[in-house]
């Protein structure tokens, strides 16, 4: 594992190992155990989305880890005007220890890759958020002991975390189902991997969907980028495609419900659910902290 560019990359080996290692940082970071595991090393962290969770869990992440990290925004570097992601990429190189890149393009985070000689790390891009799904799928194992044959409902927008979580999930072991109105349905290349591997299902109706399962997700009807078809998304997606206790009613007792933040409470979830899943949801956003270190050590310890 050289990077860490999205989900469909990964093996279930990997994930585990990932998985395995933020469990174990976690443990030590609640304990007071210090783990400079990457003392002396940068990281680059380029942001062409903001973020709050991105940012601080990944500043967070590399100060305890011994290192250090750079905010590097639009304004800070030479791609804001013009300059070819390949040139930055071989000078980044030069300086730093590790690429984290926040961006709009997939290909843009290949590209860092393909021209880069150091480890590259997807913090989120229209595609996919690999960095959210290894702490989701961390959370649910945390508080499930297991993910294997648990079921996985997504509702919501087919966007880049129905896109990972979808992956994410039947790699590891998984059933998973996804909810979102027709128009808006995840990547034809994540629905062609959830074809032939495990249990898969596309509805339109989010109580069918959430029949029996163990965890619900959802995320905002628009994304960064999507502000202007807001509107237009209320309208389609507003009193069905909703975490309520309707849909909780459906699912397994005891279901988990997790968000990956920043919530939208009254429209892809309502106040009553989110509030009496708190725990649960911020867990999962201080998780991000945890299998952000495990992706940095594993990348970057002996690159």
């Amino acid at each position: 594992m050289k990077h860490l560019l999205s989900m469909l990359a990964l093996s279930t080996e990997e994930i585990t190992e990932i998985l395995n290692l933020a469990d174990q940082l976690k443990y030590e970071n609640k304990n007071g155990i210090k783990h400079h595991r990457l003392a002396g090393q940068t990281l680059g962290m380029i942001f062409q989305k903001s973020s709050t969770r991105t940012r601080v869990s990944f500043e967070t992440g590399m100060y305890q880890l011994g290192g250090q990290a750079l905010f590097l925004s639009n304004r800070d570097l030479q791609i804001g005007r013009g300059e070819p992601i390949q040139d930055t990429a071989r000078v980044l190189s030069r300086y730093l220890d590790g690429i984290m890149i926040r961006t709009f393009e997939q290909s843009e985070v290949e590209n860092l890759a393909k021209y880069g000689s150091i480890p590259i790390i997807n913090g989120l891009t229209d595609f996919c958020h690999p960095c959210q799904v290894l702490a989701d799928l961390m959370t649910v194992r945390e508080h499930k002991g297991h993910l294997d044959g648990l079921k996985m409902t997504y509702i919501g927008d087919g966007n880049n975390m129905a896109n990972s979580l979808i992956v994410g999930g039947l790699k590891m072991g998984m059933e998973v189902t996804v909810a979102c109105p027709e128009g808006f349905d995840p990547d034809k290349r994540v629905l062609e991997f959830a074809k032939d591997n495990g249990h898969f299902g596309l509805y339109r109706d989010p109580v069918e969907a959430s029949a029996g399962a163990d965890v619900i997700f959802t995320d905002v009807w628009a994304s960064m980028g999507q502000e202007e078809e807001a509107g237009y998304r209320k309208q389609v997606f507003g009193g069905i495609y909703q975490i309520n206790n309707k849909t909780l009613a459906a699912a397994n007792p005891g279901c988990m419900v997790q968000h990956c933040l920043p919530a939208h409470r009254g429209e892809e979830i309502t106040e009553e659910v989110f509030e009496s899943h708190a725990d649960e949801i911020f867990d999962e956003a201080e998780n991000r902290l945890h299998a952000q270190k495990a992706v940095m050590v594993t990348l970057m310890e002996h690159k």
